[in-house]
């Protein structure tokens, strides 16, 4: 498998150089062409031998038990983007062997995912039970062969009779039953005739195999369940093993691509296609590493436990690493699609810093996202000589990376609201925001400066009286600067919104990697905080859900899908600076 390591985001590495280049001479360099990766390179040797008649069909292969996370993203845009590349086609298939498991919600949830991120798969989506008529006649084909045979041992039995790594196992008693009998019984099986755990389908391949997938694996096992598409008409169900490589087979998929974990499968996955197929085509399986992540567990039986314990809000709680998540808080298809290049495709284990995720989505929405004004804990601001009732028009950009985005009209008048924290009664040396006898510059409005503050009976700060220099408007031509500058809100105008500020759910690097603790152990208590204070600019009042905003000067943000005109419901996607890093110190 190779060694584990991690892979750690560093912001400022390689970037004093670059920075240093204008931009005429950047763009007189040379483009330098990514490398292959170790698949992309098998691939065009593939093509190039003309092997499966040159052709690129991949498959994206989820089991429909829960909602995709970023791991399935990465292989996503691996399989599609493959196709992509090399002009072939991908197939969206769904393995559908376990009924115990599967529901509808999760197979629209898994539609939704791989639209979201822009592919398109290959005609209809296909599903594992569409095959199951035939993986039946095949399991009959080699119980006629002798290549199969109907187990009664137990779980427990099995488990002990397989020996160990370094032990051989033991065959089962029943493996030397007739052609005849073990068709009879498997047909017994399918009629409904045995209890679950009764009767099992086993290969007959090799008991003293070093690999421990070959020593006579389970092809097919009894479940009285109704399935989410073939209903009542099945009470026995292939496993994976048995159904992953024909069902390949079917579909002409030429390159097989799966996580590192089936390295060992694949001495299976070729038994079976062997012993079956009798053509010279065959799909072939390769493996890469899964993506891990620090600060996240990507096991679907954690993520489901986190979502049947109400500890999170459900699949789509911005703080999950699911797909559907990672849209509700704001990452865009483009940042997922951006990271999962940037990480690149592994032949061994490796775990990547989360902070390049949030790189990735900060990046992208640099170059995208609106500014605009929002106060998240608002203190009011009075300023004295500025005349009552008067309401003036302030232009502002919408964001100076993209000029084609333009500006917009915001109010200002005589009350404003500024950040609490965007004042200071006895600041320190340095300290470039509001304070008693200090100015500041207003965001594309007027310099201002405090003159006094209002506080209640408990000594908390109510209102700051301040003036304003009505020859200093942005844009005015004044000459007159100062060193800092806050946003601000007029407070006539502001409209109240909920703002939640999600953080990373765990605290600790490897929640999932403590083999004597539980991982809910390590769930971050400051993983969410809502405001309901929070005052807007009016121009927020029609925005729609899932519209990506920057914040000035707090960060990026997403329109919470739930969101009404009447209750405007923000998610925090990341803040503009890496904080985590120093609060974890």
């Amino acid at each position: 498998m190779g060694i584990s390591c991690i892979y750690k985001y560093n912001p400022s590495f390689g970037e004093s150089n670059e920075n240093k280049k204008s931009k005429s001479e950047k763009m007189n360099e040379p483009s330098e062409e990514k490398s292959l990766n170790f698949i992309e390179s098998m691939i065009e040797e593939d093509i190039r031998n003309k092997k499966n008649k040159g052709e690129v069909y991949t498959r994206f292969p989820p089991e429909p038990n829960g909602y995709l996370h970023i791991g399935h993203a990465k292989s996503i845009c691996l399989n599609f983007g493959l196709a992509q590349r090399y002009k072939g086609k991908c197939n969206l298939r769904f393995d559908d062997t376990n009924p115990e498991k599967e529901e509808k919600e999760y197979v629209s949830s898994i539609l939704e995912d791989v639209k979201w991120l822009g592919f398109k798969w290959e005609g209809e989506p296909k599903y594992a039970s569409d095959y199951f008529d035939q993986l039946y006649k095949w399991a009959e084909k080699l119980i006629k062969k002798g290549k199969a045979y109907v187990d009664e041992l137990s779980a427990d039995e099995i488990a002990s009779q397989k020996g160990s790594p370094t032990q051989a196992g033991q065959n089962s008693p029943f493996r030397n039953r007739s052609a005849e009998e073990n068709l009879k019984l498997f047909r017994e099986m399918k009629d409904g005739k045995y209890k679950e755990g009764e009767k099992i389908l086993r290969a007959k391949i090799d008991m003293s195999s070093p690999n421990m997938h070959m020593r006579d694996p389970i092809m097919y096992r009894v479940l009285h369940k109704s399935h989410h598409r073939t209903g009542g008409k099945w009470c026995i169900y292939p496993m994976y093993d048995f159904t992953h490589g024909q069902s390949d087979y079917i579909e002409g998929i030429t390159h097989s691509i799966c996580t590192l974990e089936f390295e060992v499968h694949r001495p299976l996955y070729d038994w079976f296609l062997d012993n079956l197929i009798e053509t010279d085509y065959r799909p072939g399986q390769t493996e890469f590493a899964r993506l891990n992540m620090s600060y996240t567990v990507m096991s679907k039986r954690k993520l489901l436990e986190l979502v049947n314990e109400k500890l999170v809000m459900g699949w789509d709680d911005p703080r999950m690493p699911t797909i559907s998540g990672l849209r509700r808080r704001g990452y865009t298809p483009e940042s997922i699609r951006n990271f999962s290049d940037k990480i690149g495709i592994a032949k061994r284990d490796n775990v990547i810093d989360v902070a390049l995720l949030e790189h990735s989505v900060k990046e992208d929405l640099n170059k995208k996202a609106p500014r605009v004004m929002a106060v998240l804990d608002p203190i009011k601001v009075i300023l004295n000589n500025y005349p009552e009732g008067k309401t003036e028009e302030i232009e502002t950009i919408n964001n100076p990376e993209d000029e084609s985005m333009g500006t917009r009209i915001i109010p200002f008048s005589r009350e404003l609201y500024i950040e609490r924290n965007d004042f200071m009664e006895d600041p320190p040396n340095k300290y470039f925001r509001l304070a008693p006898g200090r100015e500041v510059r207003l965001k594309s409005a007027y310099i201002i400066k405090c003159e006094e503050v209002i506080k209640n009976e408990k000594g908390e700060i109510e209102e700051l009286i301040c003036s304003y220099d009505p020859e200093t408007k942005s844009g005015s031509g004044s000459t007159r600067k100062v060193k800092g500058t806050l946003h601000w809100v007029s407070a006539a105008h502001a409209l109240n919104a909920e703002v939640r500020l999600y953080d990373r759910l765990f605290n600790d690097e490897d929640p999932g990697g403590k083999k004597d603790q539980d991982f809910k152990e390590f769930l971050n208590p400051e993983s969410l905080k809502i405001l309901t204070g929070a005052k807007l600019e009016p121009s927020l009042k029609t925005v729609n859900p899932f519209e990506n905003l920057q914040f000035q000067r707090l960060g990026y943000f997403c329109v919470d899908p739930n969101s009404t005109p009447e209750k405007l419901v923000f998610n925090r996607t990341v803040p503009l600076r890496d904080t985590w890093g120093k609060k974890n110190r």
